[in-house]
């Protein structure tokens, strides 16, 4: 008996392991429902130096804009002031989120939505009398805003653009010509999926393989 549960138990469980190694190696229902994230590979996958912030602004067909970031109904915060969105770290909900938000308000049709992402290092975070202990300078906080994502009516992501760590680290390969050489050379044990296969430098290249356009990016304060 002991033996039998013993290989039902190695069956279930290599079998549920290939499952997400398939589903994460393809692309193939890795988001299709949220039980496949105990399957797949991006668990824990570490932690980032910025704090984000993430803002609806939907675009009118007159030129004005609205703040469709938070609901009539209220914000989900589970911990702390974060809102559902700013667990969306890879903006696959930010459509359905904003367009959840229109349908529930009254205003004038929308041409596309506007993504917002606000980033600021996690530094400025620590209370004051830390702050006082470790850094001399004042504590000064500057948020960054950059345009993530142009989403039309329909939730279709016209332009895609990557979090602002993501931006920095490309720029940090377009200025040196020997880490442009090593990800040209350098190749992936195995990625099928097109969207894996797009290199560091590749969101100022026009478009991806999806057709999804990628631009250049402008930072504020």
């Amino acid at each position: 008996m002991a033996k039998r549960l013993a290989i039902g138990f190695m069956t279930v469980y290599f079998s549920m392991l290939s499952l997400g190694v398939l589903a994460h190696t393809f692309g193939v229902g890795n988001l299709s429902n949220p039980v496949m994230y105990y399957f797949v590979w991006d668990m824990f996958c570490g932690w980032s130096a910025h704090e984000y912030r993430y803002h609806f602004i939907a675009e009118g067909e007159s030129g004005t804009y609205y703040d469709v970031t938070h609901g009539p109904w209220g914000d989900v915060q589970l911990f702390g002031s974060p809102t559902r969105a700013t667990y969306d770290s890879v903006g696959n909900a930010f459509g359905p989120i904003a367009m959840n938000v229109l349908k529930h308000t009254q205003h004038e049709p929308i041409q596309c939505v506007h993504i917002i992402e606000e980033a600021w290092p996690k530094k400025y975070n620590i209370p004051d009398y830390l702050w006082a202990s470790r850094f001399e300078e004042p504590k000064e906080k500057f948020s960054y805003h950059t345009r993530r994502m142009i989403v039309n009516p329909d939730s279709t992501v016209v332009v895609d653009q990557p979090n602002y760590p993501s931006w920095l680290y490309a720029q940090t390969v377009h200025a040196n010509p020997r880490l442009q050489a090593d990800s040209r050379r350098g190749k992936p044990f195995y990625a099928v999926n097109p969207e894996l296969r797009q290199s560091a430098f590749s969101y100022s290249q026009g478009t991806s393989d999806s057709g999804i356009q990628r631009t250049g990016y402008t930072t504020s304060e």
